[in-house]
């Protein structure tokens, strides 16, 4: 399965990785990127991959500006500490608020 990871945190992203590789060896993590810019420049180009593990704080603002500015039709796993966002989550493709 390949996965995209959009973390504005290194040491998270790196974590996350870490453990989906554990679950299933077999997970390829397609890249890690780090804003909206970047995800919506890196998808764009790209394309969609399987599964997508979102943040929601980015280092240039909150993950929902990415469904703004392009479609995303896979499957999304938000995982963040905020819990006052879930309820948008669901309203953007998302599978799982973590």
């Amino acid at each position: 399965m390949k996965v995209l990871i959009i973390e504005d945190e290194q040491a998270t992203a790196r974590r996350l990785q870490k453990l989906l590789l554990e679950t299933d060896p077999e997970i390829e993590v397609i890249a890690i990127l780090e804003s909206i810019e970047q995800a919506v420049g890196w998808l764009t180009k790209q394309g969609e991959p399987e599964l997508i593990f979102m943040d929601i704080n980015l280092s240039d603002g909150l993950s929902f500006g990415i469904f703004e500015e392009i479609e995303i039709n896979c499957p999304v796993i938000f995982t963040t500490a905020y819990d006052q966002y879930a309820i948008q989550a669901f309203k953007v493709n998302s599978i799982d608020y973590l």
